[in-house]
């Protein structure tokens, strides 16, 4: 199975660590796109590479998108190509994970109207206002899409990703 996980400088080192090292334990390949191709900076100093240019990337390629949170996830949500892949991506029936500011790209991207799903509490409105049902709860699955709040609830996020990305 092949994962793409979307980032940008300035994401949550251990909303995208911590993740990528679990899915490649399952022998999932994982990839990373962001914007631009490189090396892409966590905010507490962790760098990884991306692979893949958002813009370059086949949406029919993958298995299952990741996006982890962070500040970075805000500037995606601004990107057209970010919100153009996750829109084509989203149309394919795919199983998407999203932690913490990570859902505001599945917001943007229109993909979660009429859905239930959390993320960190400081920016639930923005789902609310592109018409997702905000639930406070440490992972809400509905249906393929997994949503988590925060660092703090990755045990149990991880446990649904796999869970739900295994049964694709």
């Amino acid at each position: 199975m092949r994962i793409l996980f979307i980032t940008e400088s300035g994401f949550e080192d251990t909303e995208l660590i911590c993740p990528k090292y679990r899915l490649e334990e399952e022998d999932f390949q994982v990839d990373i796109a962001a914007p631009d191709w490189g090396e892409v900076k966590g905010k507490r100093g962790y760098t990884v590479s991306a692979n893949l240019e958002i813009g370059e990337a086949e949406p029919e390629a993958f298995d299952a998108l990741f996006i982890p949170g962070g500040k970075a996830a805000e500037k995606l949500a601004m990107h057209d190509s970010v919100i153009e892949f996750v829109k084509k991506f989203g149309q394919l029936d795919r199983p998407i994970a999203a932690i913490c500011h990570g859902p505001l790209v599945l917001a943007a991207a229109g993909i979660l109207k009429g859905r239930r799903a959390t993320c960190y509490y400081k920016v639930s409105y923005k789902l609310e206002e592109a018409g997702a049902v905000f639930e406070d709860s440490p992972v809400v699955v509905d249906g393929k899409i997994i949503t988590a709040r925060q660092p703090s609830d990755l045990p149990k996020f991880m446990k649904e990703v796999i869970k739900v990305f295994k049964a694709q």
